[in-house]
């Protein structure tokens, strides 16, 4: 392959990136810089800020994302599959049966270990 090819998505990459580096110059240079106690104030979806934002919280939140990232990757495997399913025949239906039970043994450990439980 030709590096004649890759011309027109470097030049697209240099234009992309002249235009955020002209445009946050431009606004940081030109912009108002009027600063005040309220305007410096942290501000979410318009709740008042209340209490320490950097309290420890339980890491059951944490295990429960990581869990839910983790058994919904399946979808990605099973999309393909399903859109190829005649193609595979029997045996990408075997295949997917041996997926589909390691997933459920994993499901069954982390119940058995009681990852889903809440106090």
């Amino acid at each position: 392959m030709q590096s004649v090819n890759y011309i027109p998505i470097v030049l697209q990459l240099l234009v992309a990136g002249g235009f955020v580096t002209l445009a946050m110059t431009l606004t940081h240079v030109w912009g108002p810089k009027r600063k005040s106690a309220e305007k410096l104030e942290n501000f979410e979806c318009g709740i008042e800020s209340q209490g320490n934002a950097r309290m420890p919280f339980s890491i059951k939140y944490f295990l429960t994302a990581i869990l839910f990232v983790l058994f919904d990757v399946e979808v990605i495997f099973l999309y393909p599959w399903a859109v190829n399913f005649k193609e595979l025949g029997l045996f990408g239906f075997v295949e997917m049966l041996v997926f589909i039970a390691f997933l459920l043994l994993g499901f069954l450990y982390i119940i058995k270990k009681g990852a889903l439980k809440w106090e």
